[in-house]
């Protein structure tokens, strides 16, 4: 598995810098970055399963690249990233597996979304599980999920580039007020994935924010489930300031909880599907 990660890093490392700009300005360099949707406009490449490498992807014979929509590439970086690309899809068998299948994309997007809502609710299930304490409020961050859920088959390959990152699932046990003051910062900064709670905010201030259809308490002790990244300074929030207690599960991360979930609905013969319910509004 280290071995495919590193080539997929590779791999996306030199897409990344064949989009990187460099500009002058005098005595200082700078260097800008441009995002390119991978929507195959240029060669019809599309994302390629174990058995459709030629079909997706294209060949290279020697030093010119046969792109899937016809096209032919003499040398230069196509070849090039193409032969990179090529060379990786041995080690990159294991993880296109089909795993399971959504009838409809999941697109990530704030306040909240159902990818992000599946996201936070199945950590908040897995935290009060492992720890046998109640689940209050799940807190989780949207830069934590990087692609969408795809529409059609799932691969292995989605989750694991949806979910890259090693973080593990924590039980935070917090007083009212701190809980509160986590929410007052998103407020007037970014609102960050929340299960649990129901928040309106507006002009960066919170009009209401209730858990269990109750405001909240100051003095009350909530369970919350999170992730490590988020404990001490990740994405600027700092979940586990003034806990009563932190319960840290080091051996179970994001990526387990939501693979166990993908292959238990799929198992029982159910898509993966989700839904929002409105649990964070901002009112403009």
């Amino acid at each position: 598995m280290k071995r495919i990660f590193k080539t997929v890093l590779a791999t996306a490392f030199l897409a990344a810098v064949s989009a990187a700009i460099l500009r002058a300005d005098d005595d200082d360099l700078r260097m800008e970055w441009s995002r390119i949707a991978v929507d195959g406009s240029r060669t019809g490449c599309t994302a390629p399963s174990a058995d459709d490498i030629c079909k997706t992807v294209g060949k290279v014979k020697g030093r010119t690249y046969h792109a899937p929509n016809g096209r032919i590439f003499k040398g230069g970086t196509a070849a090039a990233v193409a032969s990179v690309v090529l060379e990786a899809q041995p080690a990159m068998a294991p993880v296109k597996k089909v795993i399971g299948y959504s009838p409809e994309a999941m697109i990530l997007a704030e306040p909240e979304s159902a990818l992000s809502n599946l996201f936070i609710d199945r950590i908040m299930a897995a935290v009060e599980e492992v720890s046998g304490r109640h689940v209050d409020v799940g807190i989780g961050n949207f830069g934590g999920i990087r692609v969408d859920m795809p529409q059609g088959d799932i691969l292995l390959d989605d989750l694991l580039s949806m979910f890259p990152f090693k973080n593990s699932i924590v039980y935070v046990a917090l007083r009212g007020v701190d809980l509160r003051a986590i929410l007052e910062q998103m407020a007037s900064t970014r609102v960050q994935v929340l299960g649990g709670v129901r928040l309106v905010v507006s002009d960066g201030k919170i009009v209401s924010a209730t858990v269990d259809g109750e405001p909240i308490d100051d003095a009350k002790i909530y369970g919350i489930a999170t992730i490590s990244f988020l404990l001490d300074g990740g994405d600027n929030l700092h979940v586990g300031r003034n806990a009563v207690e932190i319960m840290e599960y080091d051996d179970i991360d994001i990526i387990d909880i939501m693979l166990d979930y993908v292959n238990a609905e799929t198992a029982a013969g159910r898509d993966i599907v989700y839904h929002t319910d409105g649990r964070v509004k901002i009112v403009e």
